[in-house]
């Protein structure tokens, strides 16, 4: 049964006006349609299809926390500068780094762009190490770099290095005859200052969205361990398994939640690594200059303080990053789209990609307790096949495992940040390369996916959008 407009909806349409600049019709449901499925984190989301639908807080916040909130956005997307500065409140950057702010890589509190030849990486980063493990089970620096490449830095010290990107083109066929076509990244490195990367563990990252941290902060360590499968005792080929990492702040091992590999065990810690690893700005918990041997030019520039974001910013970035809201779902009452929800689920894509998780009371407020969330993600690892593997370890992540990215705001990427690139590094050029991409625990999925008609996958992407 296709969507109707009603007169009651048409007045609504005239009258319901959402974030000040959207405009949304309600509309009959259909007969597929299930009761709140549009809300994807309750009452907390937003109705937003704007440029800025990643920016909004959520509601309820009193005039006080919407004053730490917006002086956490301006530390979010203010520039930093090398030190010494007259602005000592944000002097210290680098002295090596691959950004001068957070918004530099998630602009508009969006995902980050794949790397392109000849500009500088906004966005995109590499991670090194040599094989094995230290003693917390992270990874073994890469003598002369460490764990992360910095391309840029101030002046008077050399960056590091130079990544260049070309792509091998691969020719794929549906079962319906009709074709399609991926790109796989091929990365040299160029200029290398501190001695060779050949043959070092290498792992591409781009950054995600900041939407919904706090709501995954918030859960309980039951609501992500729950969807374990580690032996695959239900037969159905997906396996997945949680990451247990170092949290450096109370030296213990804790579940990782964040991160392409849930390789950060808390906010406070994912937000301080990026500090450090992306701009070489040191907070208490990571107050070690980056600055590995033998970059003596590095670690003897000047400082911009002991941290150089303080507790207080950093606390303030946290509450900002935690209390963004999850635009609700768009396009959910259209007919195509429930057809495509109902291909997710009978695919299995739903295995992985999970919904109805509930928060507990370790909150970063009181208003993200007690959720029923709905981020289309289990968080755990899963083997994605080695089409996708970087051959790097973290933690108890393999080369081949890759946490399950959420996939609330996925439709939105486009309309934020002007372009659709998807996955871990960026190769997807939309959705369906995405799929495609899928192997390992999900390759029956994806040559199910492949075996649809044209009007079955255009229906699942639809959905996907949708989100």
């Amino acid at each position: 049964m296709k969507y109707q407009l009603t007169l009651f909806s048409l007045l609504i349409l005239t009258f319901f006006n959402c974030n000040n600049d959207d405009y949304i019709a309600v509309l009959e449901p259909t007969s597929n349609y299930i009761e709140g499925e549009e809300l994807l984190t309750g009452a907390l989301g937003v109705n937003s299809t704007s440029a800025n639908a990643f920016g909004f807080e959520i509601d309820g916040l009193s005039f006080q926390q919407l004053a730490t909130f917006a002086s956490g956005n301006s530390l979010f997307n203010q520039t930093w500068v090398s030190s010494p500065a007259s602005t000592t409140g944000r002097d210290g950057l680098g002295p090596t780094f691959n950004a001068r702010a957070c918004a530099t890589c998630h602009f508009k509190d969006g995902r980050g762009f794949p790397l392109i030849n000849g500009t500088n990486s906004n966005g995109f980063l590499m991670r090194i190490s040599l094989d094995g493990q230290d003693a917390n089970g992270d990874a073994i620096p890469v003598p002369g770099y460490g764990l992360q490449l910095q391309d840029l830095a101030n002046n008077g010290i050399q960056y590091e290095t130079k990544i260049n990107v070309n792509y091998q083109i691969i020719n794929g066929t549906y079962a319906d005859g009709s074709e399609y076509q991926l790109q796989k990244p091929i990365y040299t490195f160029q200029e290398e200052q501190f001695g060779s990367l050949a043959g070092v563990n290498t792992s591409p990252r781009v950054a995600q969205q900041t939407i919904g941290l706090g709501l995954i902060s918030a859960l309980p360590d039951i609501e992500i361990i729950k969807f374990e499968d580690i032996n695959d005792s239900d037969n159905d080929g997906i396996s997945g398994r949680a990451n247990f990492v170092y949290n450096y702040e109370t030296n213990t091992t804790a579940l990782g939640k964040y991160g392409w590999k849930a390789n950060a065990p808390s906010l406070k810690q994912q937000i301080a690594g990026a500090f450090h690893g992306d701009m070489g700005l040191t907070t208490s918990i990571f107050s070690e200059q980056n600055c590995p041997s033998p970059q003596q030019d590095c670690f003897d520039a000047p400082n911009g303080g002991t941290p150089e974001v303080t507790d207080s910013q950093l606390d303030k970035v946290i509450f900002y990053q935690a209390h963004l809201a999850v635009p609700n779902r768009r396009n959910y009452l259209d007919e195509d789209v429930q057809q495509g929800r109902m291909l997710f689920s009978e695919l299995n894509c739903i295995g992985c990609h999970a919904i109805n998780q509930t928060t507990g009371t370790d909150a970063e407020s009181e208003f993200l307790e007690n959720i029923t969330i709905k981020p289309y993600s289990d968080f755990l690892l899963h083997d994605m096949g080695d089409d996708l593997a970087d051959n790097r370890n973290d933690f108890n992540a393999n080369g081949n495992e890759w946490r399950t990215q959420p996939l609330w705001g996925i439709g939105l990427i486009e309309t934020v940040n002007n372009h659709t690139n998807l996955l871990h590094d960026g190769r997807a050029r939309n959705i369906e390369e995405a799929i495609l991409w899928h192997g390992g625990e999900a390759e029956t999925i994806k040559q199910n996916f492949k075996n649809l008609s044209a009007q079955k996958r255009q229906q699942l992407i639809d959905f996907v959008n949708s989100l």
